[in-house]
């Protein structure tokens, strides 16, 4: 490795090359698969615990990596069978004892690259006791570039990394809507956003890396983050949440009968609704998920009352949302929305007693590489066609009266048909939302993180060796190369959406490799870690019986909607085959009007946290005067 000769000599006897300078030598990254590099007084020195390979720079491997290396099947290899060959894997679906085994071998596949917990967190560049205690921060898979390296990627790429809005204009902005070629719907982009903002709550008073969190999936955004805003938000009769009634049919309540903060609430147009999360007020998506959740949790309720007539309020709640966060995370997840994304013919499933005889952990940690590989914003189309209506983004801004008027039913149809966009390959982010690439790449640069094909190094995939391999086309390949002039310098945020999309599937291969083990294994963030699938918890008594546990047990996506929903609607993430792409997403896309910015400076950050300091302190107080 010439460059880390250069680097070593130039700390031993001074620069004599003009191109050599004295910096850390970590900065060259000499360390192969993913071993972790030490500055020494004078040298470095490599760590290849764990990688199966050993040497100066871990470049050798052993015996057994070699045999193992053999037999393993590639990523590319896997990915075409099981995306292939569907009356085979129709077969294999229908044997239950076959279909488990597999599902095992998937999960072993796919969870093995996450640690945890993890020994980096935040901006920390070497494991401390702090790091493995401190919630109030991401946790992350690789720790920062060193700092003062001759360029921000380590020793490659250009001395100073691209002008943000150059990216945003070049590689994500969009001129026309492109449709995802696998069907995807709105009303999975809806979903999505709904689902990832209980664990993902950046603290943007203090920017990356802090969060205000509780590295879980906890269904908060239903509940409430603090004791305080759940007890506001709920009824204390029969276990069930406030609702408000209006043309035969049952929404969250108004701000007027729960007594809490919503973000943007001066804002707001029309009726004003409270729900668990504070920002979530802000667009249509949040209240049409939040609604179906308010529902099931009170028909929920309704069943374990007649069951148990004796339970008291608190137990009956606390039930009904174990009861919720469970098949949220351990059904609809994994067996409607992950396997929509995965592409498979293969039927996944979660069947907690397929980890309970293994070694696993139930931890808790968010990874910020995770974080941000989460921005599909792409999804969103410019506008979305409610009742007799196509409106831009921006009318329905703080604005969810249309979803009352119109119906849930006619709402969750017309976003079933509608199609969202594609979220990878570039250029396809929408005006209205580009605001979002912008603060995700001052964020990873915040970090310092590692380069694109660093992370693909630490998730098993060979790096990309061009900017033609990594898009699959030679326009924005040529772009690529006159803003990062090496392939080992392009930043991670941008790998993730200009690379071409993977066959068959949603994403592309990075996206998907690296996001499966967070999704499935990531601690509580991850639906296999979740605490709920343990042994001591995954269990009829934990959910009222086997009336209870069978509900989690049935639950998909479409009987979901049915009990919630009038008229039964038939409720996929994929527009229906027969639902041809249509002139509303074809329209061009509308101009920018800053919503982005409103969304990023309002639900998320001062004003939702300051009225989450104030809930916690009024809740301290009141656990003072208790203890007293």
């Amino acid at each position: 490795n010439n460059e880390v000769i250069c680097v070593f000599i130039s700390l031993q006897v001074g620069c004599i090359l003009d191109k050599c300078e004295s910096y850390d030598p970590c900065c060259a990254f000499p360390c192969k698969h993913s071993a972790i590099c030490t500055t020494l007084k004078d040298d470095y020195e490599c760590d290849c615990t764990g990688t199966g390979f050993y040497g100066r720079n871990c470049e050798y491997g052993y015996f057994s990596t070699y045999v193992t290396d053999l037999f393993r099947p590639s990523r590319s290899t896997l990915h075409h069978y099981m995306t292939n060959y569907s009356l085979l894997w129709k077969l294999v679906n229908n044997i239950s004892w076959l279909q488990k085994k597999l599902m095992a071998v998937v999960l072993k596949i796919r969870t093995n690259y996450v640690y945890e917990p993890s020994p980096y967190v935040g901006m920390d560049s070497y494991p401390t006791w702090d790091s493995y205690i401190n919630k109030t921060v991401y946790a992350r898979t690789l720790p920062p570039i060193p700092q003062d390296c001759p360029t921000p990627m380590g020793t490659k790429g250009p001395k100073t990394l691209p002008d943000i809005k150059v990216l945003r204009s070049l590689l994500f902005q969009r001129n026309k809507f492109e449709p995802c070629p696998m069907r995807t719907n709105v009303f999975f982009a809806f979903f999505a956003q709904h689902f990832t903002h209980q664990f993902f709550k950046t603290n943007t008073i203090k920017g990356m890396p802090f969060q205000w969190g509780e590295h879980s999936v906890d269904l908060s955004h239903v509940y409430g983050h603090t004791i305080q805003r759940q007890h506001e938000l709920r009824s204390h009769i029969d276990g069930k949440l406030k609702v408000f009634e209006t043309n035969g049919e049952v929404f969250p309540p108004l701000t007027e009968s729960a007594n809490v903060t919503m973000s943007g609430e001066k804002l707001m147009r029309g009726r004003k609704f409270a729900i668990g999360h504070p920002g979530f007020g802000a667009f249509p998506s949040f209240f049409v998920i939040a609604t179906l959740w308010l529902r099931e949790h009170n028909r929920v309720c309704d069943i374990l009352k007649d069951l148990h007539p004796d339970w008291d309020d608190e137990r009956l709640f606390q039930t009904a949302r174990l009861i919720l966060t469970g098949w949220e995370t351990l059904k609809i997840i994994v067996e409607d929305y992950v396997q929509h994304v995965s592409g498979f013919h293969f039927q996944l499933s979660y069947d907690p007693e397929i980890l309970h005889k293994s070694t696993f952990s139930y931890n808790n940690q968010i990874h910020a590489e995770f974080h941000i590989l989460y921005h599909w914003h792409m999804l969103m189309p410019d506008f979305i066609e409610l009742g007799e209506h196509v409106y831009p983004l921006k009318e329905l801004l703080f604005n969810v009266d249309p979803v009352v008027e119109i119906g849930m039913e006619t709402v969750l149809k017309q976003l079933s048909n509608q199609f969202a966009g594609k979220v990878v390959g570039g250029r396809n982010q929408g005006p209205e939302l580009v605001a979002v690439v912008e603060l995700a790449l001052k964020q990873t640069r915040q970090m310092r993180m590692c380069s694109f094909n660093k992370y693909r190094e630490r998730f098993g995939m060979k790096p990309y060796t061009s900017f033609e391999e990594l898009t699959g086309e030679t326009e924005v390949a040529a772009l690529l190369r006159n803003l990062y002039y090496d392939i080992d310098a392009l930043e991670l945020f941008v790998g993730y959406f200009v690379e071409h999309r993977r066959n068959r599937q949603v994403l592309g291969a990075t996206m998907l490799e690296m996001g499966a083990p967070y999704s499935l294994k990531d601690t509580k963030s991850g639906v296999f870690g979740n605490p709920i699938g343990s042994p001591a918890w995954w269990k009829p008594s934990t959910f009222g019986g086997e009336v209870g546990f069978n509900i989690i047990k049935t639950t998909n996506l479409k009987n979901f909607i049915c009990r919630n929903v009038k008229g039964c609607p038939d409720i996929s993430f994929k527009v229906p085959q027969d639902v041809p792409y249509n002139s509303v997403e074809g329209k061009s896309s509308s101009p920018n009007t800053g919503i982005a910015d409103v969304l990023i400076s309002l639900t998320r950050p001062q004003v939702a946290q300051k009225s989450q300091v104030k809930e916690l302190k009024r809740e301290e107080k009141t656990n003072e005067k208790s203890e007293l």
